[in-house]
């Protein structure tokens, strides 16, 4: 391969050329496996949700830009690149990261990554004589144990605390128990009437209120029509009818869909995937091997348990993790209102 250097010069390249040359062999050797063929730039640009000069920067090793870990594991799946090196794509991602955010305050302290004990096993002493950083280590992580304790006490009394059964709003997502099981969750999206376009997770909503049998155009605008239909859902569903879509609407609105599944929510889980940026999905209603497959990837990229079926736990997720907004899809044709006349 023109980009992929010599087995010994390897180890001595930078970490954002080292990653440039891999993602470009991914490139390069997409489709000669199975047979099929290889994406263009300009495709596979599309489906990655960055422009094409962008990409072809991040697949030029001789070029400073450094995909993003989003853009690296979207390549990864789409170009089925080998499993075994995903995990080496991202160490180098990491790398580079550690690599740009210089030494801390000071000029002395190790960058994020340097060995603990660069300098040996000399007592915490470096060959001059000078204190090592194991000198300055120890005192700094027995600092930084204590901290983590306090930190960790106060999380058990904020949550099992008198008066306090819920995490506060605002907590960071995706933190894990002992057990796996995850102790905070996002909120969910409130959607409500307005003349703006919600986008994906507006016509999410109406795909969802059609699989109940509530006829709205799925135009991502939160019209009356909408907000008549919502409140209908409500009603049905023993909800308080505001017409607003938030904590208690949207888990009674969501639809367990899987394999071999069709219509509405199939429509509604398709679009939210394919604007999670992992590097699109075919947005058809019909819920297709192809279909499970990116769900998989996206649940288990957000610690689900990867099942390929969307669950409560995954709608949420999906709705929750969407890009933001840039126009219709090139799947949909335009559907906005149409300005009234002036008289």
């Amino acid at each position: 391969m023109a980009y992929e250097p010599e087995a010994r010069d390897r180890g001595q390249l930078p970490p954002g050329e080292q990653l440039s040359r891999l993602l470009r062999r991914w490139w390069e050797e997409a489709g000669s496996a199975s047979g099929g063929t290889r994406p263009t730039q300009q495709a596979l640009a599309s489906k990655l949700g960055v422009d094409q000069t962008t990409l072809s920067r991040y697949l030029n090793p001789k070029h400073t830009s450094t995909a993003p870990l989003r853009v690296v594991e979207a390549l990864h799946a789409h170009l089925r690149a080998p499993a075994a090196e995903l995990e080496r794509a991202r160490e180098l991602c990491r790398a580079v990261l550690r690599e740009t955010s210089g030494p801390a305050p000071g000029g002395d302290s190790p960058r994020p990554g340097d060995s603990p004990d660069a300098t040996g096993d000399t007592g915490g002493r470096d060959t001059s004589g000078r204190p090592g950083r194991m000198a300055w280590a120890r005192p700094v992580l027995v600092a930084a144990v204590m901290v983590v304790a306090f930190a960790a006490g106060a999380v058990v009394r904020d949550q099992f605390g008198p008066g306090r059964g819920a995490v506060e709003d605002g907590a960071a997502a995706g933190a894990l128990a002992a057990s796996g099981a995850p102790l905070e969750r996002e909120p969910w999206p409130l959607l409500k009437k307005r003349e703006q376009d919600w986008y994906t997770v507006g016509r999410a909503l109406e795909h969802l209120l059609n699989a109940h049998g509530h006829e709205v155009r799925p135009d991502g605008f939160f019209t009356q029509e909408t907000e008549d239909a919502v409140m209908e859902f409500q009603r049905a569903h023993r909800l308080s009818s505001d017409g607003k879509v938030g904590e208690d609407t949207w888990p009674e609105l969501v639809v367990p869909v899987g394999r071999g599944d069709d219509g509405h929510a199939v429509r509604a889980l398709q679009e939210l995937l394919h604007n999670t940026g992992q590097g699109g999905t075919e947005v058809s209603g019909q819920f297709t091997a192809a279909t499970a497959k990116d769900l998989k990837y996206f649940q288990d990229l957000h610690r689900l348990r990867p099942t390929g079926k969307a669950d409560v736990d995954t709608w949420l997720a999906l709705l929750v993790h969407q890009r933001p907004p840039g126009g219709a899809p090139a799947y949909q044709e335009p559907t906005s209102p149409t300005p009234s006349t002036p008289a």
